[in-house]
């Protein structure tokens, strides 16, 4: 593994989201939407009793971390699109570096791109009201973000390693992300949905993760579920794994890993 050339990858995607500015506003505006919209506005209608007690913002901002962290990360697959047609990308695959490194080098440059978005999610959140128990056990939050963002890095990179048309990338991910989205408790807890539903969001490792976040920043109990936290870690730290190994043989057996 070729550290120096994961760092290099790590900087070049870092320079690329710090001198983007419309990026960093794009990839803002729906999280902000949905907590404006539904955790000042719905949020009055929700019923407390469903959420343990708990406000339906408190409920509602762990899933927009996650949903943020989901959108920005599957979405670094459009960098690849991008490298792959402007022939970067294959100067970058013929060089003595591993494909493995090369596929960490990406998954680190857009982990902390979907970290970073995440982060300031969560400062605007605290301006709405948003109001977490801050321990030293809300650090967990951090790891979880981490597995989620790295889940769905993995997703991008295989989804670019078999497309190539960037409109047709941005298709597709909606395709998967939108029902990853409604079909977990990002929004919702999961025993205010129909029993199908239910059932079917346990299969979606962003039930998992966001179940996760909401009970290192609120409290043990304010998952509402009756997954622990170690479960929930224990099935992310899984699924990443896998996804990683998936996303590392699509990148190697792709047109540009050849």
């Amino acid at each position: 593994m070729d550290f120096n050339a994961i760092y290099v990858l790590w900087l070049r995607e870092m320079k690329r989201f710090t001198r983007a500015r419309s990026r960093i506003i794009g990839m803002l505006i729906m999280p902000v939407f949905f907590l404006v919209g539904l955790g000042l506005g719905l949020g009055s209608l929700i019923n407390t009793f469903a959420l343990g007690g708990s406000s339906y913002l408190q409920f509602l901002v762990p899933g927009i971390i996650g949903m943020s962290l989901m959108s920005v990360a599957v979405s670094s697959g459009f960098s690849v699109i991008w490298d792959k047609q402007f022939g970067f990308l294959k100067e970058i695959m013929v060089t003595p570096n591993s494909k493995v490194s090369i596929v960490i080098g990406r998954m680190a440059g857009g982990s902390t791109t979907a970290m970073l978005s995440a982060l300031i999610v969560i400062l605007i959140s605290l301006l709405i009201g948003f109001q977490p128990n801050f321990t030293l056990f809300s650090l967990v939050a951090l790891v979880f973000m981490l597995l989620i963002a790295m889940t769905f890095i993995s997703l991008g990179l295989i989804l670019a390693s078999i497309i190539s048309d960037l409109q047709g990338f941005g298709l597709i991910t909606n395709f998967f992300t939108m029902p990853l989205l409604f079909l977990s408790n990002s929004l919702f807890p999961l025993s205010s949905l129909p029993q199908i539903v239910s059932d079917i969001s346990y299969f979606n490792p962003l039930t998992y993760g966001i179940d996760g976040i909401r009970k290192a920043l609120l409290g043990p109990s304010a998952g509402i579920t009756q997954i622990s936290i170690w479960m929930d870690l224990a099935v992310m730290l899984v699924i990443v794994a896998a996804m990683i190994g998936a996303a590392a043989y699509a990148f190697s057996k792709s047109e540009v890993g050849q």
